[in-house]
């Protein structure tokens, strides 16, 4: 009996390359997982260029997981390497360039908050990778080599190059190593499979390009959609504000997305839970409260599914978290080792100090490493949510 794929396609934008009729002599990629004799090496790479990931980044970590899930090998490159030149797909102006000190401390975040997705115990399930492992060491001759495997005109092609060398926005040379760069991942590791986003097909292609280029047989592209954020128009992004961040409170995660619109909720239930789609809710505010309680129950289990939901019910937005209010301080500006010690998230200034430095202390989601930020009034701060450690959180109001 055929084998059932359909967690192989459950939210897929699109699988390339795909065989053109019945004759194409390209294999599809069911029959390649069909005919593997070992289990198929599946890539997916991430740049720690932030500290923190939103539901968004965590689409295709759940496809990388329902690979490991069907018995293959899921291979994780934390591009720390990479991250430092930052890649160019879908900005108008050169990213700014990471310290390797940034890299390191924003690639372990993301191993942290990946964790309640992969599984990191079983053994042969899982490879971690940093891209430096082999980056790093490549030298001038080889780094030609693969900058002859491209023209100008194919990079160009890019559609984020193609913008703005028509608008006349400055391209650096290093930019155009991050697709090689990014390809020759998937030779070091000898992927089978790359995942990525839809906006990430050109560089997947190149990573195809450059197999062939050292004699391996071409990975499969599988791209997965852009998660459009809680406001229901743009992409879930931190700086606009729509996004779910993988690190937040369960009170937050779950107050955000019972608030998803309405014409969302399909989107969000295909790509974020693997609950079957024909046996879900009918009433539309039914269906938005069980994707909270669903999301939430992944990422912090059952029982704190249980309190966000009986917090939303019981509090409103504003009441399911615990208050400190901001006019307490006695002057703006103010900076955050006082405002933890003045809302008693921490015995002193001092150990407020302490634990942004340890990389404990974030606000909305994100982490603050900095012991000399402030803010310079209450309006920085109203509604959000201060957190030091795991457990501790307060909603900052006026």
């Amino acid at each position: 009996m055929a084998e059932n794929f359909s967690w192989l396609h459950r939210g897929v934008a699109e699988i390339f390359p795909q065989p053109d009729g019945d004759d194409s002599e390209t294999e599809s990629l069911e029959k390649r997982l069909l005919n593997a004799n070992l289990p198929l090496r599946v890539k997916l790479g991430i740049d720690p260029t932030g500290a923190d990931i939103h539901l968004g980044h965590s689409i295709p970590v759940r496809k990388l997981r329902a690979f490991q899930d069907a018995g293959h090998t899921a291979v994780l490159i934390i591009g720390d390497f990479t991250a430092r030149i930052g890649d160019p797909t879908g900005k108008s102006d050169v990213r700014r360039q990471l310290s390797e000190a940034d890299v390191a401390q924003n690639a372990q975040t993301y191993l942290d908050q990946v964790r309640p997705i992969l599984d990191f115990d079983t053994p042969g399930k899982l490879e971690v990778h940093y891209n430096s492992e082999w980056l790093s060491q490549l030298d001038l001759g080889k780094i030609l080599e693969l900058l002859s495997t491209m023209t100008v005109g194919q990079m160009l092609a890019k559609e984020g190059f193609a913008e703005r060398y028509k608008k006349e926005n400055p391209i650096f040379l290093h930019e155009f190593l991050y697709p090689l760069m990014q390809g020759f991942d998937s030779v070091a590791v000898k992927a089978d499979v790359e995942l990525g986003g839809t906006d990430q097909k050109f560089n997947i292609a190149v990573g195809r390009d450059l197999q062939r280029h050292f004699g391996l047989k071409p990975q499969f592209g599988l791209l997965l959609p852009i998660l459009i954020g809680t406001d229901g128009v743009q992409k879930m992004s931190k700086s606009l504000g729509n996004y779910v961040g993988l690190a937040e409170h369960p009170a937050q995660k779950y107050q955000k997305l019972q608030a998803v619109p309405d014409d969302l909720l399909a989107q969000y239930f295909e790509l974020l839970t693997n609950l079957p789609l024909d046996s879900l809710p009918e009433n539309p505010r039914d269906r938005q409260q069980f994707l909270a309680w669903e999301v939430v129950r992944q990422y912090h289990g059952e029982p704190d599914a249980n309190e966000a939901r009986e917090a939303a019910k019981s509090g409103g937005k504003e009441g399911a978290l615990p208050e400190f209010s901001l006019a307490t301080i006695p002057q703006f500006p103010a900076k955050l080792a006082y405002i933890l010690g003045a809302s008693g998230l921490c015995k002193s200034n001092a150990e407020g100090k302490r634990k942004i430095k340890e990389g404990g202390v974030r606000l909305d989601g994100e982490k603050i490493t900095d012991v000399e930020t402030s803010f310079d009034s209450p309006n920085d701060l109203n509604g959000k949510v201060l957190q030091v450690g795991k457990k501790n959180f307060l909603r900052l109001v006026e």
